[in-house]
């Protein structure tokens, strides 16, 4: 009897052992919304908006809450590729190249179900796309062919909400590599593929500028430096030169038009000091050479010096400027200069006809080297992107061959 009421005391310790145990494992994040989606949603809405700080920490959390939450580990691939972007350090690149592969690698294996797959996917092509190592763009090729096989139930996207999401990341990939075409048809199968969606709209963005480099690149057989200017949001002072020199050769036609010996004498002044070391030093000291107005050095305060500030961006209004220079200087009519002095009434509401930029900027339009918006206004202080400056180029050789 004594030993059987022993051995039911150690079952009904053993018992309370085991319940005990189970009471302590807790869930680690227990509030409505402290929870693994919510936090990757969080994350990917702030590195859309370019907060790559909030976006690791939300991603962390996600993880914290659970550490199997594999779409969290490709949102961590995203921020340490969009850190590798944004530095020039070399080892501090090696370093969050390596952590791209980690949670890459994590994301992959830690992944069940289809939509899990997609994310990471996606994430391949996003990478690739922000680091640009060897083979990049193959990489991200292959990546968007395995996602497409995936039979995914969107209602289970997280954050991406539909399969369209792949098809335009890939579109930005291949306008990164400047294979505008296939661009404009990813762009152009996310508009196509619903009436709306979550990125309908910056496909429609995407689409529109990436025909705008088709259409300035169909006429014309552009060069290196028309390329790598074709995929940029601003062109600097010293893109715009780069991209004279090459595409109009304004060199070459101007230098036919005087005698051999007063080529000769003819150079630039002086070269800036900024341009010193500068890849397109040659070019912008070529325009110098031939007085293009626009593109003369600016008086610099703080260094007391004539600087060219290749960096700067050009607005519309200076390109009208600066093409209508060059327009005068390659057809040799001087009349184009003062064609629309005295008029009264701008067609434009943000040029007055009292500007210094009215003139060109009416010569620019009328001639259709430039557009405007449907809006009425020329946007004259908005800076121009590579898209437009590779298309007013294209139609001012083109004008420029009619005379």
């Amino acid at each position: 009897m004594k030993d059987r009421i022993i051995q039911m005391s150690l079952m009904i310790a053993s018992g309370v052992a085991l319940l005990s145990g189970c009471s302590t494992v807790q869930p680690k994040c227990t509030a409505a919304e402290d929870n693994p989606a919510h936090h990757y949603q969080i994350g990917m809405k702030a590195l859309e908006e370019g907060n790559v700080t909030v976006a690791q920490a939300k991603f962390d959390r996600a993880l914290y809450c659970d550490d199997q939450f594999s779409i969290a580990h490709s949102g961590l691939a995203i921020v340490s590729a969009e850190k590798v972007k944004a530095q020039n350090d070399t080892g501090f690149k090696a370093v969050e190249m390596e952590r791209v592969s980690d949670e890459l690698k994590k994301a992959k294996k830690q992944s069940e179900r289809p939509d899990q797959y997609f994310d990471y996917y996606t994430a391949v092509i996003r990478t690739d796309t922000l680091m640009k190592q060897k083979n990049w763009l193959a990489d991200s090729e292959e990546a968007s062919i395995e996602g497409n096989k995936l039979k995914v139930d969107e209602r289970n996207l997280t954050y991406y909400q539909g399969t369209e999401a792949m098809t335009y990341f890939m579109g930005v990939a291949w306008l990164e590599g400047k294979e505008f075409q296939k661009a404009r048809d990813s762009f152009g199968a996310v508009l196509n593929s619903k009436r709306e969606g979550k990125w309908h709209e910056k496909a429609d963005k995407g689409w529109k500028r990436v025909d705008k480099i088709v259409r300035a690149m169909g006429g014309i057989t552009v060069g290196d430096v028309g390329k790598s200017i074709a995929t940029k949001e601003s062109v600097s002072r010293a893109d715009l030169a780069g991209l004279i020199i090459d595409e109009l050769k304004i060199e070459k036609v101007m230098a036919g038009r005087i005698p051999l010996a007063t080529q000769a004498a003819k150079k630039a002044e002086f070269t800036p000091a900024d341009m010193t070391n500068h890849p397109f030093k040659e070019e912008v000291l070529t325009l110098m050479k031939w007085n293009v107005r626009g593109m003369e050095p600016k008086y610099d305060d703080a260094t007391r010096a004539y600087l060219f500030k290749p960096a700067d961006p050009v607005t519309r209004g200076e390109m009208a400027f600066i093409l209508e220079d060059v327009l005068i200087k390659l057809t040799g009519d001087e009349k184009i200069a003062t064609a629309y002095f005295g008029q009264d009434r701008s067609p434009f509401a943000d040029v007055k006809p009292t500007s210094a930029l009215y003139n060109a900027v009416m010569n620019m339009t009328t001639r259709n080297i430039m557009e405007s918006e449907l809006s009425g206004e020329f946007r004259v202080t908005a800076p121009v992107d590579g898209a437009e400056a590779l298309l007013a180029i294209r139609t001012l050789k083109q004008r420029i061959n009619t005379y």
